[in-house]
């Protein structure tokens, strides 16, 4: 079993600490954390190719993300983020089949449709227009409810209707949305669980056909 309390000690010391010259002087036990993390990154990896082969093209230390922050334009923020994350994505896929964060002030699994371009949004929202209600089936099963509780709040979730659309829409809940995800909160306990690995199979089973929903929509010439 991987050693997962270690990751979020360094990173509890990493958050008290947040210097170059702190993480410099402890690169070890970084590297020591990020390892472990690597290692179950590949696991998690190991299982969901199982289930779509997508994630068969990642090696896992192409899908960890880097731990500095990026400050050109927010340069308020501490220079190391307090959490590790998981990301296998192709820059060229609008959709996050799966993401995880797994630290101290962000610690999440999620996936779906964030900051699409215009064109892509709209061709989603011409796909809730035609058939919303395969996407209320997919987001209304007990296992999606159980594990997200529906759609992830959208902080661009617009107040009136999208453009061409009427306010009565029978989907016009579901067309306000600029971002169509899903998320759960991870806390320590689950992560550092021997049995994390079962849960991302399993939040991802319940996420995956909303993915699938997405993905053709914007399959559609």
């Amino acid at each position: 079993m991987i050693d997962k309390k270690y990751i979020f000690d360094f990173l509890r010391d990493l958050k008290s600490n947040n210097s170059k010259e702190w993480m410099d002087a402890n690169r070890k036990r970084y590297h020591n954390a990020r390892n472990r993390w690597l290692e179950e990154v590949g696991l998690i990896l190991e299982r969901l190719s199982k289930h779509n082969p997508y994630f068969a093209q990642f090696e896992a230390k192409h899908t960890v993300m880097r731990i500095n922050n990026n400050r050109v334009f927010h340069p308020n923020k501490p220079i190391y983020k307090d959490y590790f994350a998981f990301s296998p994505t192709v820059k060229t896929d609008p959709i996050a089949h799966i993401h995880i964060a797994a630290g101290l002030s962000w610690s999440f699994l999620g996936g779906g449709l964030w900051a699409p371009e215009k064109s892509v949004l709209k061709q989603v929202r011409e796909a809730i227009d035609y058939d919303g209600e395969a996407l209320l089936e997919i987001i209304g099963q007990k296992g999606f409810q159980r594990i997200f509780g529906g759609l992830a709040e959208d902080p661009k979730r617009l107040k009136s209707s999208p453009k061409g659309y009427p306010r009565d829409h029978r989907h016009i809940d579901l067309l306000r949305y600029n971002n169509l995800t899903a998320q759960v909160t991870l806390t320590e306990e689950m992560v550092t669980s021997e049995n994390f690995v079962d849960f991302v199979e399993e939040a991802y089973l319940e996420l995956k056909p909303l993915n699938n929903y997405l993905e053709k929509a914007l399959s559609v010439a």
